[in-house]
């Protein structure tokens, strides 16, 4: 019984995302989080030791987070079973970000097919990088490199650190993931005060982001049964171009996709105004079309699936 219960809410908070996606009209607690973030780099980021500041408030916040959770989900569960399974099916939905994200790509494609305009519009929403110089080739690269990491990072992460930490380590990484997309930057703002957020984040991400790529060559090659050599070629292809990226962790899901896909992703790109050298991932540098997207997000959903089944193997073995 405590396995079903361990399982149910899983299933539950993954199928409420499927259908729902991120809950854009109800409170969101990464909302909250970028908002005690901001408040703590207004505070603390100026002066000397700006790099032992941003450590204390990265510390602070997630450790405060890991701690908050677990004990409200300890006092729920003494009032009644139902209640923790309740909070742990809502902290599942909230952490995971696999359905807006496709819907974004998706939009991002459909606004392209419209004007090259829309298309530098809507891919804003989802990159960090400048996007009013994108050429519609770097647009659409800039959605499917961004799919490909938020796989990982929004989906493969989070149900990593649920089956290693239940809900409170679910949580507290998404706040290191929000301190690393807030202030984990090689800029002259953040370079100091945000390394130790960044830190944290490419531990956090290390075996996820391996996971996710090992996700992707599983859910992309359908002539295994027939190319067995098929796997290890994408494997070899992520091995030499899964490091060729500024994160350690980033280029893993973003070369097993490249080497799906058969294209190239990666260069240089600007960043608030500053221009990034970045290498490239994959060698064929081709045109991206609605048909590599289609198939980015299938291999999306089918490696999202497969983590479930993992998860839920794990909980059902060990609870």
């Amino acid at each position: 019984m405590d396995s079903l219960f361990a399982i149910l809410p899983l299933l539950l908070g993954w199928m409420l995302d499927l259908i729902f996606g991120d809950p854009a009209r109800l409170p969101h607690p990464i909302v909250w989080f970028g908002k005690a973030i901001a408040l703590g780099e207004h505070r603390l980021n100026h002066g000397s030791h700006r790099k032992l500041k941003g450590a204390a408030l990265a510390v602070v916040l997630v450790s405060a987070v890991f701690a908050l959770t677990w004990l409200l989900r300890h006092y729920l569960s003494l009032v009644t079973c139902h209640l923790s399974l309740l909070f742990d099916t809502i902290i599942i939905f909230y952490c995971l970000a696999g359905t807006t994200l496709i819907r974004e790509v998706r939009a991002v494609f459909l606004a392209l097919d419209r004007s090259l305009d829309e298309g530098r519009r809507q891919v804003a929403r989802i990159v960090g990088r400048d996007t009013t110089q994108l050429s519609a080739q770097e647009v659409r690269t800039a959605a499917l490199e961004t799919l490909a990491e938020n796989l990982s990072d929004g989906v493969i992460a989070p149900l990593f650190w649920l089956a290693l930490l239940g809900t409170p380590g679910m949580l507290a990484y998404k706040m290191v993931n929000t301190l690393d997309s807030m202030i984990g930057y090689k800029t002259e703002r953040y370079k100091d005060f945000g390394c130790i957020a960044a830190r944290l984040d490419d531990i956090a991400n290390y075996i996820p982001a391996r996971l996710t790529a090992l996700l992707m060559i599983l859910s992309g090659n359908h002539n295994c049964s027939l190319f067995p050599k098929t796997y290890y070629s994408l494997l070899r292809f992520v091995w030499r171009n899964g490091r060729n990226h500024a994160s350690p962790n980033s280029g893993w899901p973003e070369a097993a996709l490249a080497g799906i896909l058969d294209c190239r992703f990666g260069g240089p790109h600007y960043y608030f105004g500053q221009l990034f050298p970045k290498p490239y991932i994959g060698t064929n540098y081709r045109p991206l079309t609605t048909a590599d997207m289609k198939t980015a997000v299938r291999v999306n959903r089918t490696a999202e699936v497969l983590m479930v089944i993992l998860v839920a193997c794990s909980c059902y073995m060990f609870y």
